[in-house]
């Protein structure tokens, strides 16, 4: 009896070491190739070779090289037994994804967050006088007021416009049309956005010959043209009003699908009930694609928290337009102190995270994960 035991545990250790090998070798294999893949880009880097050649190389490398790697790591997995190959799968896909992702985002969020604690040359510990700084100066303080700003006006303007575009262009026949028109700037670049919208704010003095759209319009009916950036706190609107025209294209398209989705006879039973249109809006529609819309607007609220180009393109945080964003960008790059940049990013990464965390959580109740 008890020789047996002693067998069965042997068999339960054996195959522990085993299958402890195995993801070894499916693990150590793609980071080889991997390693062998950056080893060809180092030396395409440093080539000396005509650069078209090198061009050409590079993509047929990285995509060659990036599909190589998956098979390898596949054809790795595929050789250990099926029920661990299983187990195995999911993480030889991501598993380079999770690499990039620690190689480019959390380790330099950990080096940040390392230099947060250090003076302007990141040469002497000062502890917490960068924080001290990133909630106590004037400028970061109006920082925060206007990205609360962008956050309220920009996710609201932006989910509103797009859910009233969804419901209207539902019931219309020329529905494509509508809404292909209305998801175009979602193809503009923010600093390509911030140019043309530069062209219609545009300011020149009275009796010039205005090129911005907004004062042309001003000036016909009579008005005295204005400089709509320097108009506190209204320019921080003007600016919002760009991030609306970018991202409402993205919550129609989103809320639109969702719509789809709205059983018809329970709209119809509101209908016969006497509920009118914006009762069946509000009780019915609204009510069944609630976790749609959440969805949406924290995809947008974490957009208006990490905010920079329509600010530095427009502006460049003039006339009290500042956001944490280009902030952290100026006391990096512009005052060379990285201390207090390093502190404000990590504060903008701490804003983001319960959004984010919530963003998930809400795809992972509707089986997202």
């Amino acid at each position: 009896m008890e020789k047996g035991k002693q067998l069965e545990k042997r068999g339960i250790l054996t195959e522990i070491f085993v299958t402890i090998g195995r993801i070894a070798v499916s693990i150590f294999v793609p980071v080889v190739a991997f390693f062998i893949l950056w080893a060809g880009f180092i030396f395409l880097r440093d080539s000396n070779a005509n650069q078209g050649i090198i061009a050409l190389v590079a993509i047929i490398w990285g995509v060659g090289g990036v599909a190589l790697l998956f098979w390898v790591a596949d054809w790795v997995v595929n050789r250990t037994p099926v029920h661990v190959a299983k187990k195995l799968q999911p993480f030889v896909f991501v598993g380079p994804a999770l690499v990039i992702l620690t190689w480019y985002l959390f380790l330099p969020t950990m080096r940040s967050l390392y230099l947060s604690f250090f003076d302007a040359q990141s040469k002497n510990f000062i502890g917490l006088t960068n924080y001290i700084f990133a909630f106590t100066d004037s400028k970061m303080l109006e920082s925060f007021t206007n990205n609360l700003m962008w956050i309220i006006l920009g996710t609201g303007g932006s989910v509103g416009f797009g859910l009233i575009i969804a419901l209207l262009s539902d019931r219309s026949k020329f529905e494509k049309v509508f809404k292909s028109i209305i998801f175009m700037p979602m193809a503009i670049s923010f600093v390509g956005a911030g140019v043309i919208w530069r062209f219609i704010y545009a300011y020149k003095p009275a009796g010039e010959d205005q090129i911005g759209i907004l004062n042309a319009i001003v000036t016909f009916f009579g008005g005295n043209p204005q400089a709509w950036f320097t108009i506190r706190p209204w320019n921080n609107v003007f600016l919002i009003i760009i991030l609306i025209w970018l991202q409402t294209g993205y919550a129609m398209v989103i809320i639109s699908a969702a719509l789809k989705g709205v059983p018809s006879t329970i709209i119809d039973a509101g209908r016969i009930d006497g509920a009118s249109e914006m009762r069946v809006i509000r009780s019915i529609i609204i009510p069944y694609i609630f976790s749609t819309l959440v969805t949406v607007s924290t995809t947008i609220v974490i957009i208006s928290l990490k905010i920079f180009d329509i600010v530095f393109t427009m502006t460049n945080g003039n006339y009290g337009t500042e956001v944490i964003a280009s902030m952290q960008y100026k006391q990096m790059f512009r005052f060379y102190h990285y201390g207090r940049g390093s502190a404000i990013a990590i504060v903008l990464v701490i804003a983001v995270i319960p959004v984010m965390w919530y963003n998930l959580r809400q795809f992972s109740k509707r089986e997202g994960f």
